[in-house]
């Protein structure tokens, strides 16, 4: 078996063990003011249908090549797939006990807005380091799924609007963090 996917395989999984735990623990202190809504239902089996999906092309499926010596291609993919990884978790871990499922819309009875670390510099870190991990996953198993994430991005897009009025609306101060910072790269978009 190729190591790269392997790698790329045993990133994947660390990415969703890590978000399980620390969801597991910043849970056990959080209080929710919301039951499920019919929105959970439907985002918990499409995330989970896609990390499947990802997983076994990841360790198993050629599809929809894009070159026939994808040596550079992967390069550049693995590259822009660990940056996504590493971003996605920095942000994950400096968000800590304010971070909650996507699908929940709603501020928790002891949120407060995370402005330090990678914070103070974009405001959706998690997104964009899923974006770019989707990318460079694509990229490195030279795949023209990777036309796929522009399919991704407007959903990206909306929920992120939606998440910064929610927040508006609860922090006062947090329309002055949306002048101070970016939405995904640093001192630019």
């Amino acid at each position: 078996m190729d190591p790269l996917r392997i790698v790329l395989f045993v990133g994947l999984v660390s990415h969703k063990v890590l978000w399980e735990v620390l969801k597991k623990r910043d849970s056990a202190r959080a209080t929710k003011t919301q039951p499920p809504g019919l929105v959970k239902w439907f985002v918990k089996p499409a995330k989970i249908l896609a990390l499947g999906f990802f997983a076994l092309q990841t360790l198993f499926l050629d599809l929809l090549p894009i070159t026939d010596d994808p040596h550079v291609l992967r390069i550049w993919g693995a590259s822009l797939y660990f940056v996504g990884l590493g971003t996605a978790v920095l942000g994950r871990v400096q968000l800590g006990k304010n971070w909650i499922d996507l699908e929940d819309y709603q501020v928790l009875a002891k949120q407060s807005v995370t402005t330090n670390g990678i914070y103070r510099y974009i405001r959706h870190p998690i997104y964009t380091g899923d974006i770019l991990l989707l990318i460079g996953l694509q990229l490195a198993l030279n795949s023209w799924l990777v036309l796929g994430v522009l399919v991704i991005i407007p959903i990206v897009v909306k929920q992120v609007l939606l998440e910064e009025a929610i927040l508006s609306k609860a922090f006062p101060h947090y329309r002055d963090y949306l002048l101070n910072t970016r939405r995904f790269i640093p001192f630019v978009l």
